[in-house]
């Protein structure tokens, strides 16, 4: 029995990247994507192929999340029109790699809003809802430098270690209820290095490590609905954070080269 048959999944950041390859990933197996970004064009093009190639009709709403009232108004649209949402995908973030005293207040501002503020906002408001359903998930996405924190990223690391911490919480809260998974990646091929990397020197020294989105939504489609505490790619890089954890400071001794390339 497929399970996500005619589900209702809102994918915020589904514009591009994992958020688009989801959008793809869960049209195969049925589901109707809810769309959620700033730029309309590229929704409606995702909306259009999804159509074409699967028959599913997604659901496009253009706006700006971190404009909270906006999206308020969004939501409630997206509620009147769908009447229910069955997984939430907390996919929208973003990262700018610079020193933290090299960074201006707007970049700071931009990935609290963004990478917490949002996403807090959207699973409270997405909450009712998604109790309401015989079932539900929540998905926030995370990253492995939530867990191993590295130069040039104290704010966008401190944002991530934040979505996991409030995923382990709001898991213990909703158990038995609706599972909660946090997904902490590593580097992946996407249009995020064009904010956080615009120079391109992390890219290239991470090139053939980085991750394919469509994998990574893969992983992800195949975890719904089950009760998948967290899902850790690639394995090496999860496997570093373990021992980061055990002894940070010989990690950080031995990653050091690693860590400057950022």
């Amino acid at each position: 029995m497929n399970q996500l048959k005619e589900k209702h999944v809102l994918i915020t950041g589904a514009s591009s990247g994992i958020g688009e390859a989801l959008a793809f990933a869960l049209a195969e197996q049925k589901a109707i994507p809810v769309l959620v970004a700033r730029t309309e064009s590229k929704l409606i093009e995702i909306a259009r192929r999804i159509d074409n190639i699967y028959g599913i009709k997604p659901i496009a709403y253009p706006v700006d999340i971190t404009d909270l009232k906006e999206w308020q108004k969004a939501l409630d649209q997206i509620l009147k029109e769908c009447g229910k949402i069955d997984i939430l995908i907390n996919n929208a973030g973003v990262g700018y790699f610079e020193a933290f005293d090299q960074l201006n207040w707007k970049q700071i501002d931009n990935m609290i809003r963004l990478n917490l503020d949002s996403l807090f906002f959207t699973t409270y408001y997405t909450l009712p809802t998604l109790m309401n359903q015989p079932v539900a998930h929540i998905v926030n996405i995370g990253s492995q430098a939530g867990k191993i924190a590295t130069p040039k990223s104290a704010v966008y690391s401190a944002t991530k270690a934040s979505v996991i911490s409030f995923s382990n919480a709001l898991r213990m809260e909703l158990e038995g209820k609706i599972p909660v998974t946090s997904v902490n990646i590593g580097p992946v091929k996407t249009a995020f290095f064009e904010t956080a990397d615009p120079k391109g020197d992390y890219q290239r020294s991470v090139a053939k490590h980085m991750l394919d989105p469509n994998d990574v939504a893969n992983h992800i489609t195949k975890c719904l609905f089950k009760n998948k505490r967290e899902i850790n790619l690639p394995f090496w890089m999860h496997a570093g954070s373990k021992l980061y954890q055990n002894f940070p400071q010989v990690m950080e001794t031995i990653l050091k080269p690693a860590f400057k390339k950022k």
